[in-house]
């Protein structure tokens, strides 16, 4: 015996899987093209605080920032920032110093990816400054 409803669940949990398969296999992309906005907000930094001033990696499927401040003659670290691949989200976790932020990634009609926190979607300029700007700029308010 066949069931409408049940068949209508089945089709959209198919439908379901078959997207966040997409959103997982392109996850990698995603954290790469996020890497290239925030290498470049690391360059415009370094063009005005010096090259110690900030260092950015991107090791496997992470990216680290660090922040330095000249505190005595000497550059100390003053701020980390990671943004690694979530796939339970699926998404981004960015972790500022211990403060959690979690981007939920999506795919839009035309290919186009979608970022979005909580319920409110973000352009990459508002995700950088998500990520970036409290570590930079630590004593200016929000």
């Amino acid at each position: 015996m066949s069931f409408q409803w049940l068949e209508m669940r089945i089709t959209e949990e198919t439908e379901r899987r078959q997207r966040e398969a997409q959103i997982l296999e392109r996850l990698p992309h995603v954290l790469d093209d996020v890497h290239s906005a925030l290498a470049a907000c690391v360059e415009a930094y370094v063009a005005a605080f010096g090259a110690e001033a900030v260092e950015i990696s991107y090791l496997g499927h992470k990216i680290r920032v660090t922040v330095r401040e000249l505190q005595d003659s000497k550059w100390e670290k003053v701020a980390k920032v990671e943004v690694s691949i979530a796939p339970k989200l699926p998404g981004l976790h960015i972790d500022r110093n211990g403060s959690a932020l979690d981007i939920e990634v999506g795919i839009l009609p035309g290919d186009k990816d979608f970022y979005k926190d909580g319920e409110e979607f973000v352009s990459m300029e508002e995700l950088t400054r998500r990520i970036l700007d409290r570590s930079l700029f630590p004593k200016l308010g929000e």
